[in-house]
């Protein structure tokens, strides 16, 4: 067997594997078996890797010295198929991007700056920068904190992340279709209304009662419903088409059900939350499953969708939500703030902010064996 130098690490709700870029194979092929080999895909429960069975832990994240003279370092990432032998590296995980920053802090690839250090991400797979501040001590990212956030356990340092450079980061356009609503055709659904918007990702938004569902469904009945599961599946798949992702990426378009505030359960916590905490409940549906909280570059789009009028996330918020607005999800494990803002420039709508506040943990470092 060969040794292969790794770290695990937490970020947001996400948990990946992490490398070094000069670790891995440059060959593009070589480089896929390799990632596969070490979450142990595929296999529907990687019990001979270090993937979660979990689209929320089959993650992979590579890290190097910058492509550009104007970023820190270059960040790529890669959804890890589970059950098929796929590495999707054409998306980004908002959420892993926060331990982007502490990795990049930790290994000494970027100079760190007491008390907060800026780093600035390339991510050459699409094109685009991101941005993320984490707190330093002693030329270490600091972990320990108060702010907590729902899906996570416990508390941690707060890390702001910057994702107002993602506008049209997969199509080329924030609203894909060119509209902020499309009626369409679906086999084993029939008419239903759609909202695409491509911010960070592409997310699909069709209302939940569209589907029957109530908002309050928990991820295991989305799950355990074979129809539900196939009726959103064929939704997807004929959105991928009209949006000119078919045969792009096997993850895209994600599927967000949505509907208007209400008083539901976390399924989490088991607590009720009240539906003047939040402005818009969201759940998503990607990779044949359930999301158990809520990716945030899905919630970056969402946040910039209600604040766009004519699409069905937009109608779900209970104020008009215009330039520079805060926007909370209600999602399976509780909420989750942002704050996107922007403006309607000749019927087409430019972002100006994108930010999200997550935590992150070094959890194990030291080789994975191949």
């Amino acid at each position: 067997m060969t040794r292969l130098r790794c770290v695990i690490m937490r970020g947001g709700t996400s948990k990946g594997v992490f490398f070094h870029e000069n670790d891995l194979p440059r060959d593009i092929e070589q480089r896929t078996r390799t990632i596969l080999r070490v979450m142990g895909s595929p296999d529907k429960r990687q019990v001979d890797g270090l993937g979660g069975a979990d689209i929320l832990s089959s993650k992979s994240v590579i890290v190097g010295l910058p492509s550009r003279p104007d970023a820190d370092i270059d960040y790529t990432f890669g959804q890890v198929g589970i059950t098929k032998p796929t590495v999707d590296f054409n998306t980004l995980c908002g959420n892993l991007t926060a331990a982007v920053a502490s990795f990049a802090v930790d290994e000494g690839l970027v100079e760190c700056v007491e008390p907060f250090t800026h780093v600035r991400m390339w991510c050459p797979s699409v094109q685009r920068y991101l941005g993320a501040t984490v707190a330093v001590e002693n030329g270490r990212a600091v972990y320990h904190g108060d702010y907590q956030m729902d899906g996570v356990p416990g508390t941690g340092s707060k890390i702001s992340i910057d994702f107002s450079d993602t506008a049209g980061l997969i199509t080329g356009r924030l609203l894909p279709t060119g509209h902020p609503m499309d009626l369409i055709s679906v086999d084993g659904v029939g008419k239903i209304e759609v909202s695409v918007v491509d911010v960070s990702t592409v997310v699909a938004f069709v209302r939940a009662r569209d589907l029957g569902l109530d908002g309050s469904e928990s991820p295991e009945k989305h799950d355990g419903d074979k129809d539900l599961i196939n009726r959103m599946e064929a939704i997807r798949l004929r959105v991928a088409q009209l949006a000119g992702l078919a045969g792009r990426s096997p993850l895209l378009p994600m599927l967000a059900l949505v509907c208007p505030p209400m008083d539901y359960n976390t399924y989490v916590s088991g607590e009720l939350v009240s539906a003047q905490t939040f402005d818009i409940m969201a759940k998503v549906y990607a990779a044949g499953m359930m999301h158990k909280a809520y990716p945030v570059t899905g919630a970056i789009a969402t946040g910039a969708a209600a604040g766009i009028p004519g699409t069905i996330a937009h109608e779900c918020v209970c104020n008009d939500k215009g330039s520079g607005h805060d926007v909370v999800i209600g999602h399976f494990s509780g909420l989750l703030p942002m704050r996107v803002g922007g403006r309607l420039k000749d019927k087409e709508f430019e972002l100006e902010t994108a930010e999200v506040f997550l935590t992150a943990r070094r959890i194990m470092d030291g080789s994975v064996y191949l």
